[in-house]
């Protein structure tokens, strides 16, 4: 998969030169001058990792940070700082912030890829996300750091059962609630979407209650 990185830090060279060298690498790249613009972008394009200055102007590193932890659907993106702030204070409250790694500037390009590298490795095996996420407003499935496409349909119903985890959806709400009004042929219906969902998520996450219904367990 192509990992995506936002470089965050008010000064143009460190974001063209960082930049350049990451996209050699293969990387996906985008870029902001401050915290709330990194903030924005972190919500518009879901970067796997942000690589983020502490002091910059409008908002700084730190503050960002914390937003993005607490904001759902972006608080598990991988944050890294990197900054010319090497003092312990600056270290621990970028750790304090919900920083997964601490850079001090100024470091060579090659060793910078190189803990870039081993910080989505790391991720990766641990899985993005520690599971299944389901983004409503674009309409996305992202699943250990990659998206699953879905249909129409499959998308309406694992939205629905990923709702409210551990709930029980009778067949009946589920035709209700995901078909509607539209003319349903075959009893099967729902059980075929289902089997295309587990082909696609893994046969973990929705429980068949025999007779009765679905949910969805994290």
């Amino acid at each position: 998969m192509t990992y995506r990185i936002l470089i965050v830090d008010d000064e143009t060279d460190i974001l063209e030169f960082v930049g350049y060298t990451l996209r050699k690498e293969g990387y996906e790249v985008e870029t902001a001058s401050n915290g709330r613009e990194a903030v924005d972008k972190t919500l518009a394009w879901h970067p796997h990792l942000i690589l983020l200055d502490a002091m910059m102007p409008v908002m700084d590193g730190f503050e960002a940070c914390r937003l993005i932890r607490t904001t759902k659907g972006v608080d598990d993106t991988l944050i890294v700082f990197l900054t010319a702030r090497g003092d312990e204070n600056s270290q621990v409250r970028g750790f304090d912030a919900g920083g997964d790694d601490y850079i001090v500037k100024p470091i060579q390009l090659k060793a910078l890829v190189s803990r870039i590298k081993a910080i989505l490795k790391r991720k990766e095996h641990s899985g993005f996300g520690g599971g299944l996420r389901v983004d409503s407003e674009r309409h996305t499935v992202m699943l250990n750091g990659g998206e699953v496409v879905l249909p129409r349909k499959e998308f309406n119903l694992l939205e629905l059962l990923h709702s409210e985890p551990g709930r029980l959806f009778t067949r009946e709400e589920i035709y209700d609630r995901v078909w509607g009004s539209e003319v349903v042929v075959g009893d099967r219906t729902i059980d075929v979407h289902i089997r295309n969902l587990r082909k696609k998520i893994g046969d973990t996450h929705i429980v068949t209650i025999k007779g009765v219904g679905y949910k969805y367990e994290d």
